[in-house]
């Protein structure tokens, strides 16, 4: 009864998760028009990421510091990112991503809002 309980427990510890865990990510995003500079945005996240061989998922949020051009003064804002992906095929994998970042404070702006979708295919 032991060696059952025992296998037991070791096919449930085999079937967690490839990979979960907290993690932190800092990211610069810089934006330009053309050749004209226009900003960075700074993301300061702590996410948890989780999934197994056919499927991830992660979320993160946190301060992100904008920094436009033409100013000295950068803004202190709360971004986050909900996203995952899954393997269609052994050699497709489908993904996506919703992200915001919370409007200015001092003005009438809007939260901006943004999405990826994609299809990477492995050879």
């Amino acid at each position: 009864m032991k060696i059952i309980a025992l296998a037991v427990l070791a096919s449930t510890a085999l079937a967690t998760p490839a990979s979960a865990g907290v993690y932190v990510n800092v990211e610069a995003n810089s934006a330009l028009t053309g050749s004209n500079y226009t900003g960075t945005t700074t993301d300061l996240h702590v996410g948890f990421e989780g999934g197994n061989e056919t499927a991830s998922y992660y979320v993160q949020g946190g301060p992100s510091v904008v920094s436009l051009d033409g100013t000295a003064d950068s803004d202190a804002r709360l971004s986050g990112k909900v996203g995952g992906s899954f393997a269609a095929t052994p050699k497709v994998n489908v993904y996506g991503e919703v992200a915001v970042l919370t409007a200015d404070a001092d003005t009438t702006d809007k939260n901006a809002w943004g999405t990826k979708i994609g299809v990477k295919y492995k050879f």
